[in-house]
């Protein structure tokens, strides 16, 4: 790997977040300061922390970065789950596509664990 620009998962989170930035513009402007600040957060903390991770000049912290990533998608679909609740969200598709995102992070953490016990 040469930098995280090289990793599918880091190219198919910042799709991701430019997705998100335009389906939550469609969401009541009461939200603006509440789910539609979070999830915007969410989103971005995805690409930022593999990105952060990757620069670090350990595996161990590598490792934390792509847990903390995990995390933020965990807490992304959360945000989507209640827009979907609440009749904000028309976008099914965003679902299978932030599966596929996780899919890869953890094919990522799999293939790095064991490129690290071969050593």
């Amino acid at each position: 790997m040469k930098t995280h620009k090289d990793l599918d998962v880091w190219k198919d989170s910042i799709e991701l977040v430019t997705r998100i930035y335009r389906l939550v513009s469609n969401f009541p402007k009461e939200e603006r300061f509440g789910l539609v600040d979070q999830m915007k957060r969410a989103a971005v903390s995805i690409p930022s922390n593999i990105a952060e991770g990757a620069a670090r000049n350990s595996q161990k912290e590598f490792f934390q970065f792509l847990h903390v990533a995990l995390g933020s998608i965990a807490e992304l679909e959360t945000q989507l789950i209640i827009s979907k609740k609440l009749g904000f969200l028309n976008d099914e598709n965003i679902f299978e596509d932030l599966e596929k995102i996780k899919s890869k992070l953890l094919g990522l953490i799999r293939y790095l664990r064991k490129k690290r016990n071969e050593k």
